[in-house]
């Protein structure tokens, strides 16, 4: 592909990205995967290429661009080798009209910016776009058979045991600890939620959205292999994949229920009342995760947010239904606004007197607002709020 091609496929991707992104549909990295899969004549540098063409778009513009090409014109003001490439070439993009409109603005939704915590004044901000390393986690019964360093000698030991971190595009899923179920890829913000979850040693445990089941495997890992899990989700295809996770890790004592949606109770009445932990990793607008997925700001609007605090507030009202007395409760949002966290935890408690907020000692993170803030400018993982509520 020459160079102009290259930008020409950019366009055409961030096009379908750009719909996606209106439409709730697939991510920037599947429909990425996507096109080249019927794209064979594409080599290894033109996708990279092509990649970097769209991921420097998406990180450039907060605010979701009309089309594809406006959004590469817009960098193309800022950069005139690019401009250049506007060439009208074959499989290149037309010359550029003196008139056509371009993307502008800042990196993130203007909106957005009074809604963050605290904490995440425009230095944290900025972080939030860099890219992430990759973070394991080594199943802590199985540390004796892996030795970390000699496999990737990059890996560097973080702040929980068995943490570490690896450079960002190190591939770990083909590897024979991965496939062995001696270490799971998880952020260390994850790790984090999960450990302040098991310290108390619950003896059955309700993971309520569990999605593909991260953070149940994470519990699984660090409780005895007698505590009873139950992992429930209202989305088949997610929860589907939490099975061949079990198998791979050796998981034995984890039950996964499909809920109906608005309708979660029939499918746990047995659990009402008797659990020793709830998880709530509630549905967000993912604003901790945009070193990982940057288009999410493409997709989120005033009424896409309210809708989903909408949905963390019932899902927090339907997880005290099943906590025991003296259980624990744990609500958690990869989200560092106000309004999906703190908000949530501080309209909770002053509604319900019998409930109590616990503090969780943990080496990162900070207090914040009646629970816990994790944030990639502070602690290095994605950004997270978590809380952990006792029952009285």
């Amino acid at each position: 592909m020459t160079p102009s091609a290259r930008l020409q496929a950019a366009i055409e991707l961030l096009d379908e990205i750009i719909f996606a992104a209106r439409d709730d549909g697939a991510s920037a990295d599947a429909i990425i995967r996507k096109y080249f899969t019927t794209r064979r004549y594409a080599g290894s540098k033109d996708r990279r290429a092509v990649r970097e063409h769209v991921y420097s778009a998406i990180r450039r513009f907060g605010e979701r661009p009309d089309s594809g090409r406006n959004a590469m014109l817009g960098l193309a003001k800022e950069n005139a080798e690019l401009a250049a490439l506007f060439d009208g070439s074959d499989y290149g993009p037309a010359t550029i009209n003196p008139d056509e409109m371009t993307a502008s603005g800042s990196e993130f939704p203007e909106w957005l910016n009074s809604k963050f915590a605290e904490p995440i004044d425009a230095t944290a901000r900025k972080v939030l776009l860099d890219r992430a390393d990759l973070h394991i986690r080594v199943h802590p019964r199985k540390v004796a058979d892996i030795s970390i360093g000699s496999i990737w000698p990059d890996a560097k030991a973080l702040a929980l045991p068995h943490s570490y971190s690896l450079p960002n595009g190190t591939r770990v899923d083909n590897s024979a600890p991965y496939h062995d179920g001696l270490i799971e890829i998880q952020d260390l913000g994850s790790q984090a939620i999960v450990t302040a979850g098991s310290r108390h040693q619950p003896n059955t445990v309700l993971d309520l959205c569990a999605g593909a089941g991260g953070k149940t495997l994470g519990l699984a890992a660090q409780l005895p292999n007698d505590t009873k899990i139950v992992a429930s989700d209202t989305d088949r295809g997610r929860l589907s994949r939490l099975k061949p996770r079990m198998e791979r890790t050796g998981a034995s004592n984890i039950e996964t229920i499909l809920l109906h949606p608005d309708r979660e109770m029939e499918s746990l009445e047995n659990l009402k009342g008797r659990c020793d932990l709830v998880v709530v990793d509630a549905p967000c607008t993912g604003t901790g995760t945009w070193r990982r997925n940057p288009e999410l700001r493409w997709r989120i609007t005033p009424k896409r947010l309210q809708k989903i605090t909408q949905l963390q507030q019932r899902l927090l009202q339907l997880g005290r239904e099943f906590v025991a007395p003296r259980g624990r409760l744990l609500f958690a949002v990869c989200s560092l606004l106000d309004d999906e966290g703190p908000d949530q935890i501080e309209r909770f408690l002053q509604s319900h007197s019998d409930w109590r907020n616990i503090e969780v000692d943990l080496p990162l993170g900070r207090p914040y607002r009646k629970g816990t803030l994790l944030s990639p400018y502070h602690d290095g993982t994605d950004g997270f709020y978590f809380s952990c509520l006792e029952k009285l």
